[in-house]
């Protein structure tokens, strides 16, 4: 069999995995048996890094033993620029190569050479791809093009694996919050519960909400998950300098909250380890009366789909809000009915 056929039957094979389930790992350990199996080589591993998490770790491997230690995340930082650049990268002797690094290792496991792609999910770069061989190789376009193919159909497993937990988590946060605003008439507890679950849901360090004091024209903690006591303690919040923009309807993206203008308490955001904040506004009744805040501790780019759920659970804290008040009108205007009826009891 020649060796296009092998790459098209590998390719049509992972194709059809991809069209009949949703097991991310097992479409992922059935890409690097694929690329054993169509380019020959001693082994093969999928990385996948989260920065969030300062992870970089193997997903799917095949051919190594399991005392083998892989390059860390620092080291992989600094080649990801010029493996974005070229496409790929090949260390054509990895046991004498300056640049790769446990040259040990890779001796004693048997490891030659080396070809790495990037994994990617609508270009953003989310791990790598690696092809191990047992003797010195150079790789042809070919083999390179075709390792890239794998490693794309890799990165479409992770973002249907991705949406698909998301679609799931998305709907249990929804009934949690639900079940929390029919079964509870306390604020507090919603908001808190509110806070918790968005930035579990999304991945991000930390969740606040707060509502508009009018008076004062700040704004007031009700609810905080993950942030310290010193960091909540920092002082009052202006309405003014802080999302204004927020405040006039619309969600804000803050890059970098030690650096941008519109940003209070710069250096204690910076000690909290505070990159990125999400501010979407609390309505109720289509009048604002606050703001959910979501804080990433690296840089990010927060998707449409997330603003969009983060905005949709911010509306359901207001929905919350506008229950409880009614309920306190409620019973305000029940007493009122019964002191009126009690001071009038010589009619009956």
């Amino acid at each position: 069999m020649t060796k296009q056929n092998n790459y098209f039957r590998t390719i049509v094979k992972i194709g059809l995995a991809l069209g009949t389930t949703l097991e991310r790992d097992k479409i992922l350990q059935l890409i690097v048996q694929g690329v054993l199996e169509a380019m020959g080589g001693k082994a093969a591993c999928l990385f996948l890094m989260d920065e969030e998490k300062g992870t970089y770790v193997p997903v799917a491997q095949t051919g190594l033993s399991k005392n083998y230690v892989h390059a860390g995340l620092a080291h992989v930082k600094k080649e990801i620029p010029l493996l974005l650049k070229k496409g790929y990268l090949h260390f054509r002797d990895a046991a004498s190569d300056p640049g790769v690094e446990n040259r040990e290792t890779k001796r004693a496991e048997g490891i030659a050479s080396i070809l790495v792609v990037p994994v990617r999910v609508k270009g953003r770069f989310i791990g790598t791809l690696s092809l191990y061989t047992a003797k010195v190789r150079d790789f042809s376009a070919e083999e390179i093009e075709f390792l890239t193919v794998l490693a794309e159909q890799g990165g479409v497993a992770v973002e249907t694996a991705r949406l698909v937990e998301r679609l799931r988590e998305n709907t249990r946060i929804f009934l949690d919050l639900a079940a929390s605003i029919n079964s509870s008439l306390d604020i507090k507890d919603i908001l808190q519960t509110l806070s918790c679950e968005v930035s579990q849901a999304i991945g991000v360090k930390a969740a606040s909400i707060r509502l508009l004091d009018e008076e004062s024209n700040t704004l007031k903690l009700v609810a905080s998950c993950g942030l310290s006591e010193k960091y909540l303690n920092k002082g009052p919040i202006s309405a003014e300098k802080s999302i204004a923009e927020a405040l006039r309807g619309k969600p804000v993206v803050v890059r970098n909250a030690s650096t941008d203008k519109g940003v209070q308490y710069k250096k204690e955001k910076k000690a909290e380890g505070i990159v990125t904040i999400l501010s979407v506004p609390i309505k109720s009744k289509e009048r604002v009366i606050g703001v959910l805040r979501l804080y990433s501790a690296v840089a990010r780019e927060f998707t449409e789909d997330e603003i969009l759920l983060v905005t949709a659970l911010a509306y359901q804290g207001g929905l919350a809000i506008q229950n409880a008040g009614l309920y306190l009108m409620l019973k305000s205007d029940m007493k009122e009915l019964k002191d009126e009826i009690w001071s009038h009891r010589c009619w009956f």
